[in-house]
């Protein structure tokens, strides 16, 4: 059987990525209940990054451990992936000893060319351009305060970075409408955007983005490896706000969602980001610990 591997959500069917989101939750309520059993015995998992994270660290690392595994965490000082090693000889070498291998890093092109030559499943735990595992997390927080996001209407308000052109996967994938409002010259990849069809609409105005939206989420409005631009950044986005006046025009009922970290009174006013009633960030943050085991379990069942 071909080994599988998670570097984009459209690795996976929807039907697949459905699978997960049930299994994520079942794995959350097996931990609650104290009835996790140890899936990963003897298990494995490579963690290398060559870009830092708090939740992504400790949700793999913990998630590992949860269930009888172990998890080895490599820094860019542990490593020599694409200095003094090609980057092919180290998954070569690296998927030899362990089970499966999470990579969090600068260039896409990084993670698929280490998957090509990997003997285990590759997961993508970040990139310049996508992070799926992120998506996971979010697309189960929905489903388990509001039902299925099949057909609900999505808005995403900020830059057309890594998180939105994964959300713009997502609508492809879970087959939603996804509302984006970026300024000019911030928009999404314009592939990626003819790719989702007429699932996603660009605007530069929020307020028409967040009309009638189930779901609003947004990110910081700049990345790590852009903190030069941070100024420019704020007079740029400034308007792109996420608050309870701009959630005023969401449907009733609608979520609001972050990534974390979160900027507070830049991309999400700290009212809001605090508002139990509609912010979920804290159910979504620990979502990630819970989608990764069922992602993982999936991915290692599936390349046996």
């Amino acid at each position: 059987m071909a080994i599988r591997h998670f570097l984009t959500l459209r690795d996976l069917s929807s039907d697949e990525l459905n699978q997960v989101i049930d299994l994520a939750i079942e794995m959350k309520a097996a931990k609650r209940e104290n009835r996790q059993e140890p899936l990963f015995a003897g298990k494995v998992l490579g963690m290398i990054f060559e870009k830092s994270s708090t939740r992504t660290r400790v949700s793999f690392e913990a998630g590992m451990a949860q269930l009888g595994g172990d998890a080895l965490f490599l820094s860019p000082n542990d490593t020599q992936l694409g200095r003094g090693e090609p980057i092919e000889d180290s998954a070569r070498v690296i998927s030899s000893m362990v089970d499966i291998v999470m990579i969090r890093t600068f260039g896409h092109s990084i993670v698929e060319r280490f998957a090509k030559y990997s003997k285990v499943p590759v997961i993508n735990a970040l990139t310049d351009d996508y992070h799926p595992c992120q998506l996971l997390a979010d697309v189960q927080t929905f489903v388990e305060h509001r039902g299925a996001i099949k057909g609900k209407t999505v808005a995403w308000i900020g830059d057309g970075n890594n998180m939105c052109h994964s959300w713009i996967n997502a609508a492809i994938q879970f087959d939603f409408k996804l509302h984006i409002a970026c300024p000019e010259g911030y928009e999404p990849n314009a592939q990626l955007v003819e790719e989702a069809g007429d699932r996603v609409m660009i605007t530069s105005n929020p307020v028409i983005a967040a009309t009638g939206a189930d779901l609003v989420t947004t990110d910081v409005f700049a990345s790590m490896g852009q903190e030069s631009q941070q100024q420019d950044r704020l007079e740029k986005f400034a308007g792109y706000q996420v608050n309870h006046q701009l959630m005023s025009h969401a449907a009733d009922n609608a979520l609001f969602m972050h990534c974390l970290p979160a900027h507070r009174d830049e991309e999400v006013s700290a009212e809001l980001l605090e508002d139990k009633s509609i912010s979920v960030v804290w159910d979504e943050a620990e979502n990630r610990l819970h989608a990764q085991k069922a992602l993982m379990v999936f991915l290692l069942q599936a390349s046996r």
